[in-house]
């Protein structure tokens, strides 16, 4: 018992100084196997110090929040973007709008079109979007993830499939550095590439804070992505790397 309390001691400690851990890499490193190492994670989530994702776990943060108390957070920021996104859709556009808290600003500005067709897998997006009369909506269904309210699985893969749109406003959750877009959850990550396939421009909607994370899960590589849209806190080497990496970037003032 001991052990392995000091065991999952060190785990918080390596947790803290990297802000994410991988199951197998904790395995080789206190010499124990992946099964008793997904059991000190499972008890470390259980006592709310940690959330578990798939592979590893990833510090307990403003990633664990729920959605509904995330979209305070870089408020301005994200209001800012949603409104400078604004000026990339055109009338009868087809578009998709990725759950997120960001994503969920641009909703807030659509009742200026006259025809627009919203895809969206987010029910708080969907709720949003039915105040206004002159969109057309559609929701490719799937479970519920609760944590961020979007509908995930096989039915909404499927259903998105046998779309096609013009641009995808897509949420993420990290960047890394010439590599590219990452999201906390495997299942929306590979939700997100399959909007990613069916859209003709893809932009990601992302507060400067994103440039310093990185989620679990890769999305795709800068190869996929048209624009990233960001607010003026954005360091000088990120936009140094995205222009690299032929990536246009729009600064949200």
């Amino acid at each position: 018992m001991k052990k392995s309390a000091e065991r999952r001691a060190k785990i918080l400690q390596i947790l803290n100084d990297l802000g994410q851990v991988y199951v197998n890499n904790l395995s080789q490193e206190f010499g124990v196997s992946e099964v008793t190492i997904r059991n000190d994670l499972d008890k470390l989530e259980k006592n709310k110090l940690l959330i578990r994702a798939h592979g590893g776990a990833f510090k307990f943060n403003n990633t664990a929040l729920p959605i509904s108390e995330k979209k305070n957070i870089n408020l301005d920021y994200k209001r800012l973007i949603g409104k400078k996104a604004i000026s990339l859709i055109e009338e009868n556009d087809s578009i998709i709008l990725d759950s997120g808290t960001t994503t969920f600003e641009i909703s807030n500005n659509l009742g200026q079109f006259e025809r627009l067709t919203v895809i969206s897998n987010a029910l708080d997006i969907v709720t949003n979007l039915s105040q206004y009369k002159n969109l057309e909506i559609f929701m490719p269904g799937g479970y519920l993830k609760e944590f961020s309210m979007s509908l995930v699985g096989p039915m909404a893969e499927r259903n998105f499939r046998q779309l096609n749109c013009n641009k995808l406003f897509l949420g993420i959750d990290g960047v890394k550095p010439n590599v590219g877009v990452f999201t906390h959850h495997m299942e929306e990550a590979y939700l997100n590439q399959i909007m990613i396939e069916i859209a003709q421009e893809v932009i990601v909607v992302a507060d400067s804070s994103k440039f310093k994370k990185m989620g679990f899960s890769f999305i795709e590589g800068f190869n996929k992505i048209d624009t990233i849209i960001t607010d003026a806190n954005v360091e000088e080497e990120s936009l140094i790397m995205l222009e690299k990496n032929n990536v246009k970037v729009i600064i949200a003032e």
